[in-house]
């Protein structure tokens, strides 16, 4: 006994129908993705029909149906191998094709063969889906077959008002889809023009990893460059300079070395399971550092030079082994906030790494003609012999030939620089003639002293220690020679005449020493007598702060403590040549035939008067010396032809210049320099 619904039922019923479809209309107006909306619109539509299941089919790209998303199929219909899914995706292909909404019985049969149909112990309610002027795919129900013709076709009408909703949404997402795509290939456009826009690597580098970044909608991409067995990062997407001791970037470059050095693409989302074990490590060093959630790392490969027009070269390309290019780099991409979809990344990638390859390849290339910077600066100057700028250009460049033939066609004097010191021609140095120490100091600095006066005095405690002790044994031998010659006096006296023969003898030995200690004395004296230093000369004291220097000071025998000088005599230069310069002074000496070569100089008290004065051989030092500020010099020893208007100031700067004869200007200005090249560079 079959009972009615009851009025109630049957509006709420209608009601949350009402409720589905608004939904699903709702949904089709929105920009849901293909993923949320499949799911969505045919759960409400079972829903709403109270059927068993349903799926969605759309085109692929090849033109055959795929399906998109279902719900409670029977697995038989979605095998690929099932002899029933081939008669059910046969029957999709015929629906299809006719392009009209379809009821469907239950194992139901068409075709000579009886190859297509419907499987299923469930009529199919099947309507074509629209995205425009052709069908882009069908939406299947699955009902129960036990229900009344009317609402059989109930069903379909139904159906069809929610295929045509479906297809708005499709029509949607496929001009969604078209602009996406319009948009993609602007922006590859605009970056394959910019990479391949500048020949230099560094440039290039840049821009593909600023340019690249915004393609590929990731949040970092750096370029790595491979030199010798390592690799590099040359530019990193958001940085205008690289800091390559930090340690993010040493993290990066031993990544990108191992992931190159094993020739294959990393590919990175969090787990490092199926990494071997140096990439494992240094996957994990570098996330710590970066705390990067998705890193791809590509290999670059040199690509393949084609000639156009060439076809089988280029399917030669095509089928050939990308592991035998060689590698000239890697492209690191990463996510670290930023949530691209997998297949979505690795297409861009691939846009990217493509272009890259080929504009780093360019640049390298480039970069390793022989003296690329001297060719590109020669064409970037082409403008110079152009239009209005040539005749500036011709007149520039003869000014400069003028000036070089200038150089070396006229003779200018070579001169010597060399610096030194203005010191009186008469001046002596005293030494201590002794060991000992200064006891007393009697002149001052600037003190005028005669000759033979007393300078200082020395003190030799050893000298005085041995003095006594003289004084003591000469003392002891006299008094031993007047009692041998008493003894000797009473043995004559009481006629021992051998004993006052013997006693005569010791007494002349004693005289013999005597004799000797007094010569020893005479030695220890006039030692003592050198302890006092006197002037050899008239003159002043030049040392500065005697007193300071010298009080209480050891001394040892040879040591210079004082230098006397002759103020109102006579004044010379003793210039410190360097020996590199010794050359052109001997080579000038030989052409003048050892005639005084002149010398101009300068004091540095009075810069703006030029003084002269000559140079004879026998001035010259005969041997280098070492200063400490000059380095290996030559002593040189110039007398002024007058001192007038010279300082006596003695050990006054000056700086000199030994004219050495005349020679071409380019060599007198240029000769240094070449030697320098020809010592620190050439040889």
């Amino acid at each position: 006994m079959s009972t009615t619904p009851s009025q109630e039922t049957v509006e709420q019923t209608k009601q949350q129908i009402r409720t589905l479809i608004n939904e699903i209309a709702e949904l089709s107006r929105s920009d849901a993705a293909s993923e949320d909306y499949f799911p969505a619109v045919l759960k409400r539509i079972v829903d709403a029909l109270a059927a068993v299941g349903g799926a969605i089919w759309l085109l692929d790209d090849e033109g055959h149906l795929r399906l998109s998303y279902q719900i409670n199929v029977n697995q038989n219909l979605l095998e690929a191998n099932s002899e029933d899914a081939a008669k059910h995706s046969k029957l999709l292909s015929r629906l299809f094709m006719r392009g009209q909404s379809e009821l469907v019985p239950p194992h139901s049969m068409l075709g000579e063969g009886q190859d297509e149909g419907n499987p299923s112990q469930y009529l199919l309610v099947v309507s074509p889906l629209s995205g425009g002027r052709q069908t882009t795919g069908l939406v299947e129900v699955f009902q129960r077959p036990n229900s009344a013709p009317n609402i059989q076709r109930g069903y379909m009408r139904f159906l069809d008002q929610m295929a045509s909703l479906i297809g708005e949404w499709l029509k949607g997402h496929t001009l969604q889809k078209v602009s996406d795509r319009q948009l993609m290939w602007q922006q590859a456009d605009h970056f394959a023009r910019l990479v391949h826009d500048n020949l230099e690597l560094r440039d290039t580098a840049f821009t593909v990893a600023n340019e690249g970044r915004q393609l590929i909608g990731c949040d970092r991409v750096s370029v790595a460059i491979k030199k010798g067995r390592k690799c590099r990062v040359e530019a990193t997407s958001g940085q205008d300079t690289i800091e390559n001791r930090s340690n993010i970037i040493t993290a990066l470059n031993n990544l990108a070395t191992r992931v190159v050095a094993a020739g294959e693409s990393l590919w990175y989302d969090g787990s490092v399971e199926d990494l071997p074990p140096q990439l494992e490590e240094a996957i994990e060093d570098y996330v710590d550092l970066s705390h990067g959630r998705t890193i791809a790392i590509l290999p670059i490969r040199r690509p393949e030079k084609v000639v156009e027009g060439d076809v089988q070269a280029k399917e030669t390309v095509q089928r050939e082994d990308l592991s035998s290019r060689e590698i000239i780099g890697a492209l690191i991409v990463e996510q670290i906030e930023s949530q691209v979809p997998p297949d979505l990344l690795r297409s861009r990638c691939d846009l990217v790494y493509e272009h890259t390859a080929r504009a780093l390849n360019n640049s390298m290339t480039h970069s390793d003609l022989f003296l690329m910077p001297v060719w590109r600066a020669l064409g970037r100057a082409t403008w110079l012999f152009k239009g209005s700028a040539f005749p500036k250009t011709m007149t520039v460049l003869t000014l400069i030939t003028i000036a070089l033939l200038a150089m070396f066609l006229i003779r200018i004097n070579h001169d010597l620089e060399a610096q030194g010191s203005l010191q009186p021609t008469l001046q002596r140095q005293v030494f201590a003639h002794t060991d000992g120490e200064v006891e007393e100091v009697k002149v001052v600095h600037g003190q005028e002293v005669k000759e033979g006066e007393e300078l200082v005095l020395l003190r030799n405690r050893d000298l005085e220690l041995q003095l006594t002790e003289l004084e003591g044994q000469l003392e002891e031998t006299r008094k031993q020679i007047v009692t041998s010659g008493e003894l000797a006096a009473e043995a004559y006296a009481a006629n021992e005449r051998r004993e006052a023969m013997r006693l005569k003898s010791q007494e002349s030995e004693y005289r013999v020493r005597l004799e000797a200690l007094n010569a020893q004395k005479a030695l220890l004296l006039e030692k003592e007598k050198k302890l006092t230093l006197v002037s050899p000369i008239d003159g002043i004291v030049m040392t500065w702060d005697v007193e300071k220097t010298l009080r209480a000071r050891p001394v040892s025998m040879g040591q210079m403590l004082l230098t006397i000088a002759d103020p109102k005599g006579d004044y010379e230069l003793e210039l410190l040549m360097p020996e590199k310069r010794m050359k052109y002074l001997d080579m000038a000496l030989d052409a003048s035939e050892d005639q005084p070569l002149p010398v101009e100089f300068i004091l540095a008290t009075d810069p703006a008067i030029n003084h002269k004065g000559t140079l004879s051989p026998e001035a010259i030092h005969a041997r280098a010396e070492l200063d400490e500020s000059e380095g290996a010099i030559v002593k040189l020893r110039v007398q002024p032809d007058t001192m007038e208007g010279i300082s006596r100031r003695p050990g006054a700067k000056v700086i000199a210049d030994v004219t050495c004869g005349r020679r071409s200007a380019a060599f007198v200005w240029f000769h240094e320099v070449i030697e320098w090249v020809q010592a620190n560079v050439i040889f």
